[in-house]
This record gives structure tokens, C-alpha cells and sequence, in this order.
């Protein structure tokens, strides 16, 4: 340092901070052995507030405007300094700048999930997210509290204390609502508001004001999120027998209109989709009798006898068994040649596998069919 350089800095005549950074809370006026002389100028920015501190005791506090010292304005620095009758001596202060405004966008979050007791599902695991907002609200107990010596003092110092604070105000608030998990989403603002003031008289002691709190997600695990899906697409299908019914004619439609089978492969397609048909809706009918069985027993009435179910066989297709197909089927199936006379068949009641021109239920099927051709001589 030159020589005019070091009797310049001798005495302060300017004290001023110009923060160049978005997250400093504090900054020390620095210099190098000066000392500030009587009729300095403090400049102190909105957004700014300025506390001299002399030997390790904070002294006056001055907010945004621009001051000329002595010992008018600064009367708790002039009894420190048993300055009665004014001061005409350089004197040394620490100056401290706190930066009052808004530090924005803090983002807080649960480290592990919440368990919950939900009215609905029972225990439950949460996770949530958001967003804070914080500002000095008290610039000596921010000193005394968080500062203490720093003399550059950022943001990122404290935020994870705050965000421990909030995380755990919000758990508590959240398990106090006692709201179920499937409500809560329509209830962020109240939840907010609310872990606002569990939160701010924590906040408040280290001389800091939270100006706004919000929730950003409460989310459910991965796999309670996929039972979820699974039930509310099992609500928006409805009738689960109108469903399957529509599925089983959608099948249908696909496999007569699969090009790649030929006629063959639809006539199998559609002999197979009938049976497939019949099994579901033979399937429905066992489901709904339990609760017709519920209902109170009617008088009975005169009338014909119920109808006989339909006559089904099952057949072998390429070494495997399918079916059951009524006799429409059957004769459907004959007539696309699916269904040859020495195709092996079965129904209930017989001893075995035989073939399906010795049954007499299906005589009438190969009726209409011709005989093969004989060989050419």
C-alpha cells in the first residue's frame, strides 16, 4: 500500500455497502486500521440496515436514509464512548450491514417419508415438498443470534436449519389435521397458512421473519399410487359385466377380421370366440346367483318348466382341447371344415373321446356337409 493510499484510508469519510450477490444476509464494512472521523457520511440503501458495534457491543442502529455522524445520532456509541459534549477524534465501530430483503424460492422437502394414520386407507407413508420465503425482520438478534463474528454472512449458512424447522412444523401440522390423504390436495393454502404460524415464533428468535410458506406436492409411495390408478379405473368402467361383454365382442370382431388365418382361421376364430362367449357368460350367471339366492323366496307360480341348457361339446384341435361349443357352433365349424367328422369330441356324461360322426346329437351337423370326394381312379 502507498504511502498516500494509507494516510487517505486513515479516516473514513464514506461508509456504504453495495451488495453484488443475491444471498448475502450480513456484511462487515471492512478496512484495513481506519477509523471513522465526526462527520462521516453513512449511506445506508433500502433494504439495508446498518448496526455499529464497538468492541464486540452492538451500539446504534441506523435504517435506510443518509446520515452525517456525531453524536446527535449516535447516542448509544456516545455514552459507550463518553462522548458529552461531542467528539472531535477519529474513533474505531465495527459497521455491519444486514440486507433486509426477501431471500425467495428456498426450497424445503421431507428427507424420509411421514407415516400417517389415514381415516381411509389406515397407515400410510407421505412425502412432501415446497418452496419458503424468509427476512430479517430484527437486525440485533439476527447478529446476536445467527452473525456473531461472520463478516460475511450468506443465506446458505442458515437455510438448512430453517428447512429442518419447517420440515418438522409441517409434519406435525399435517398429523394434527387429521385430513385424509385424498383431501388434502384441495386443502394446500389452509395447510400453508397454518404451518406459517406453527413455524414463524421459531424463526423469530433467530431475529428472521418466514413471509411465505407453501406446498408444493404431497405425493403417496410408487406402489399405493399404482393401487390407486387400479381403482379408480375399475370405477370409471362401471357395470363389470356390460365390460365384459363388450370385450368378449371386440375379441370376437378381431379374430374374424385377422386377414392372416384365411377363412380357416376365422371360422375357428369365430367358433372359439362363441365358446369363449358362452364360458363368461356362463361365468356371470354362477356370479349372480349367490345374490339372487339372497333374495327373499316368491310364492310359486304355474307355468312350463325352465328350458334345458344347451347341448356343448368339446373338440381337439391340433392336440389340444377347446370348447365348448353348442351345436350352432358346431354346425358354424363343420360348414369351414373345422369341424371333420373324425375329429375327436366329448360331452359331460360320456367315457371317452370318440369321434364326431358316432354321436347321434350330432347327426344333423354333417347333414348338410358332403362326404369327401373318393380318390381319383
Amino acid at each position: 500500500m502507498g504511502l498516500w493510499q494509507k494516510l487517505k484510508g486513515e479516516f473514513i469519510d464514506i461508509i456504504e455497502w453495495l451488495d453484488p450477490t443475491q444471498n448475502t444476509m450480513a456484511f462487515r464494512f471492512e478496512r484495513h486500521n481506519n477509523e471513522i472521523k465526526n462527520g462521516a457520511k453513512l449511506t445506508v440503501r433500502e433494504s439495508q440496515v446498518a448496526v455499529f458495534i464497538n468492541e464486540g457491543q452492538i451500539a446504534d442502529v441506523f435504517s435506510p436514509g443518509m446520515y452525517t455522524l456525531t453524536t446527535e445520532n449516535m447516542p448509544i456509541l456516545s455514552t459507550l464512548k463518553g462522548w458529552k459534549y461531542g467528539f472531535n477524534s477519529p474513533f474505531k465501530a465495527e459497521v455491519y450491514f444486514i440486507n433486509t430483503k426477501q431471500f425467495t424460492d428456498l426450497k424445503w422437502g421431507t428427507p424420509n417419508p411421514i407415516m400417517l394414520r389415514d381415516p381411509e386407507f389406515g397407515p400410510i407413508r407421505i412425502r412432501a415438498f415446497g418452496i419458503y420465503s424468509i427476512q430479517v425482520e430484527d437486525a440485533t438478534k439476527f447478529i446476536r443470534g445467527v452473525v456473531g463474528t461472520d463478516g460475511n454472512f450468506t443465506s446458505e449458512k442458515i437455510t438448512e436449519q430453517l428447512k429442518n424447522i419447517a420440515i418438522t412444523r409441517f409434519s406435525d401440522a399435517i398429523g394434527e389435521s387429521k385430513l385424509p390423504v385424498l383431501d388434502m390436495a384441495s386443502n394446500y393454502n389452509e395447510i400453508s397458512a397454518f404451518c406459517e404460524t406453527k413455524i414463524g415464533p421459531d424463526y423469530a428468535e433467530y431475529g428472521i421473519k418466514m413471509t411465505k410458506f407453501l406446498i408444493a406436492n404431497i405425493s403417496l409411495p410408487k406402489n399405493v399410487e399404482d393401487a390407486l390408478d387400479k381403482r379408480s379405473s375399475i370405477g370409471i368402467i362401471g357395470d363389470l359385466n356390460k365390460f365384459t361383454q363388450y370385450q368378449t365382442g371386440e375379441a370376437m370382431t378381431a379374430a374374424a377380421n385377422n386377414p392372416a388365418g384365411g377363412g380357416a382361421a376365422a371360422g375357428m376364430g369365430m367358433g372359439m370366440g362363441f365358446g369363449m362367449a358362452n364360458q363368461m357368460m356362463g361365468a356371470m350367471g354362477q356370479q349372480q346367483q349367490p345374490q339372487q339366492s339372497q333374495q327373499p323366496q316368491q310364492s310359486p307360480q304355474t307355468g312350463p318348466p325352465p328350458v334345458p341348457p344347451a347341448l356343448t361339446f368339446f373338440m381337439v384341435v391340433n392336440g389340444q382341447q377347446a370348447g365348448p361349443y353348442d351345436i350352432n357352433t358346431l354346425t358354424t365349424m363343420a360348414a369351414n371344415n373345422q369341424l371333420m367328422r373324425e375329429t375327436l369330441v366329448w360331452r359331460q356324461g360320456m367315457a371317452a373321446w370318440i369321434a364326431a360322426d358316432q354321436v347321434p346329437e350330432l347327426a344333423n351337423v354333417f347333414a348338410a356337409t358332403p362326404p369327401p370326394l373318393p380318390p381319383v381312379g
